[in-house]
């Protein structure tokens, strides 16, 4: 098995928040990203580098954190599923993202790409890569979530023909909100505790992943960014990123690691809308664009088969 090499993942994290802030940039048109350096107070070193759009002519907001940090001991939420990770050092890295739009025929979208690794004196270290990104539409259209999958089987074909319909299923069982019994979104993919097959390989797994993602993202953006809209789709829009935020609250391990480990709170919670509402026991107007999300965007699916 090859060694692992944090410099590498690190460079390579760092151009790819580079990469995507300054394409998100172009595609607004307008706002840029602040940049925030920061060093982790308490418990464990490390720090990293903050970067938030805010009021832009497309994006309310948008937040792209790389962060990298050591501790003496994970947290119940690393070491839980993972007991043979209890009493290990440990550093980890990784770029996050979440973009909210203005416009709610823009879909939010979100993504990360993370390393970890885990050790002990006198044993080998443990390491593995997670990421992946998934699209939360307001609105539904087709070709956005059949555009969106194929990118993602894309980036994952090289690699071998079980990765991507294991990455996508794994990203529609997690981003699932079982207090709703629904779905986030439209999926996308998810994967966590990737070594097999060497450092090499299960690092070019995440830089691909990682890469693709904008190019994913940025199409839908431009087909939707200048539909009109009005305030009846600006309420659903705010209803429905109150389902963002019960899932990154309760349910997001990213989340819960981070404020378990003591980590910088404004970076970990910059994945939240600047607006959000909650309705008592809303329901949407049946035959209603509102209510075709529920019914058919929000049913995971095999999208690059959909309605063959």
């Amino acid at each position: 098995m090859s060694q692992p090499d944090i410099n590498a993942v690190r460079d390579y994290l760092l151009d790819l928040q580079d990469r995507i802030c300054g394409k998100l940039e172009t595609v607004d048109g307008q706002a840029k990203f602040s940049e925030d350096n920061w060093q982790r107070k308490g418990s464990g070193g490390g720090g990293g580098r903050t970067r938030v759009l805010t009021d832009g002519a497309i994006f309310e907001q948008g937040g792209v954190n790389f962060s990298q940090v050591t501790g003496d001991s994970l947290p119940a939420s690393a070491t839980a599923t993972r007991p043979e990770l209890a009493g290990r050092s440990f550093e980890a890295l990784g770029v996050s993202l979440v973009i909210h739009p203005h416009n709610p025929y823009v879909p939010t979208s979100h993504a990360n790409v993370r390393f970890f690794i885990a050790e002990k004196e006198g044993e080998e270290p443990i390491w593995w890569f997670g990421g992946g990104y998934d699209l939360t539409p307001y609105y539904g259209f087709e070709s956005d979530v059949v555009d969106w999958h194929q990118i993602a089987k894309s980036a994952c074909d090289p690699f071998g023909e079980d990765v991507y319909p294991t990455f996508k299923k794994w990203c529609d069982d997690y981003f699932f909100l079982k207090h709703r019994n629904e779905p986030r979104g439209v999926g996308g993919l998810f994967f966590d505790d990737l070594n097999g097959g060497g450092f090499e390989r299960c690092f070019n797994i995440m830089q691909s992943i990682g890469d693709s993602y904008i190019e994913a993202y940025t199409p839908i953006v431009q087909r939707r960014k200048d539909i009109p809209f009005g305030e009846r789709e600006r309420d659903f829009q705010l209803y429905r990123r109150g389902r963002y935020v019960e899932f990154n609250l309760v349910y997001d391990r990213g989340t819960l690691f981070g404020l378990q480990s003591g980590g910088r709170t404004e970076s970990i919670l910059m994945s939240l809308p600047p607006l959000v509402k909650w309705q008592y026991n809303w329901q949407p107007e049946a035959g209603s664009k509102e209510a075709e999300l529920y019914e058919v965007f929000l049913k995971p699916q095999d999208w690059l088969d959909f309605n063959s």
